[in-house]
């Protein structure tokens, strides 16, 4: 029978794991920071890769001397609304992760609850419009990269 809980959570500044094992006792624990990208004030960016390779090196940390067969369950925590765009081809990030903190597209935001489409937005995500949330970020992405319809992918 499986013994184990890995927990991954991947925060804003580190990626964290934790192993439980079945009466909920924390076995052993790891955390790294990556850096944080500020082009500008107010924008905030990750590298996709530093996302990846911290996280995957603290589950390593933390499951370390286990048998992977022994972990009957992952729970994985995020960021939100940080937003990763991707070569649907190769599979590979195409820029670096939008965070959920950046306030890049605050004037398009701007721009669409002026123009009235902010009451359409929330009729049908029931989210306000905000640049918190990743559609706007997906749209200045598209702009930036000239994506051609069906080549990328979003996370």
């Amino acid at each position: 029978m499986a013994t184990y809980i890995l927990a991954l959570d991947q925060g804003t500044t580190s990626s964290r794991a934790i192993l439980f094992d079945r009466a909920g006792q924390i076995i052993r624990s790891a955390q790294q920071e990556f850096p944080q990208i500020t082009h500008s004030r107010g924008w905030v960016e990750h590298d996709p890769e530093a996302i990846w390779n911290s996280q995957l090196t603290v589950a390593r940390q933390a499951i370390q001397g286990i048998d992977p067969s022994q972990i009957a369950a992952i729970g994985i925590t995020n960021q939100r609304e940080t937003t990763i765009i991707w070569d649907r081809a190769t599979g590979q990030p195409i820029a670096n992760a939008i965070v959920w903190q950046c306030r890049r597209t605050a004037p398009l935001c701007e721009t669409l609850k002026r123009e009235g489409f902010d009451t359409r937005i929330k009729a049908i995500t029931g989210l306000v419009t905000d640049a918190y949330f990743s559609g706007t970020k997906v749209r200045v992405a598209a702009r930036q990269h000239r994506w051609r319809t069906g080549s990328r992918r979003t996370g």
